[in-house]
């Protein structure tokens, strides 16, 4: 080779890189039902959450009965990012729980494939607004139900005419801790949002 040739580029360096298609997917629920924590336990990156103290005016607002324990509240949104394969990567956005704050589900919502309603059998009417919101946006969804203490209230079918959801909602048991047990639970909401476009 003289020195005016250009050295050789290897197939597989040549051909460009694509970055992986961004697809936004929304954790969503009632208050403390474990969605800051779902995010949390998935993202590759450090979440952004805007928790904030609970005061005891909230405190008189919000029902703590089940969540004796929580001091803290999101008020905004959670923020996390999941890379499933070089070609996919989910931007997950947590909705805040409380109906006084549904004024922001509308921005958090936009642009997103699907939703994952996340439900505590104990108190299934705290996610009515979820489900109800999802449905009338025409947006696919989940439901998870999140196993507190290992355990749930109701079974899937009971939560099923609880919540009057068709059987094309998923519905599934998942725990919120659990990194394994989030993906899983994001891969059907995935599924069901490919099937609805057709991919």
């Amino acid at each position: 080779m003289t020195p005016t040739e250009p050295a050789a580029v290897p197939a597989a360096r040549s051909a460009a890189v694509r970055p992986p298609l961004p697809v936004k997917m929304v954790i969503s629920g009632g208050f403390g039902v474990g969605k800051t924590t779902t995010v949390g336990s998935i993202s590759e990156i450090e979440p952004l959450t805007t928790e904030a103290a609970i005061t005891e005016v909230a405190a008189g607002v919000d029902d703590l009965t089940h969540t004796p324990r929580k001091t803290t509240t999101t008020v905004a949104m959670d923020f996390g990012c999941l890379t499933i394969d070089p070609t996919l990567k989910l931007y997950l956005f947590g909705t805040p729980g409380q109906e006084r704050f549904g004024f922001m589900w509308d921005d958090i919502v936009e642009g997103a494939v699907g939703g994952l309603v996340i439900v505590d059998t104990r108190r299934l009417d705290d996610c009515y607004a979820a489900v109800d919101y999802f449905e009338h946006k025409g947006i696919p969804f989940a439901v998870a139900v999140n196993a507190f203490d290992g355990r749930v209230e109701h079974t899937l079918e009971e939560v099923r005419w609880a919540l009057d959801v068709t059987d094309g909602v998923p519905l599934l048991v998942f725990d919120a801790r659990e990194r394994g047990s989030v993906r899983d639970a994001l891969l059907v909401v995935l599924e069901l949002a490919l099937a609805r476009t057709g991919g």
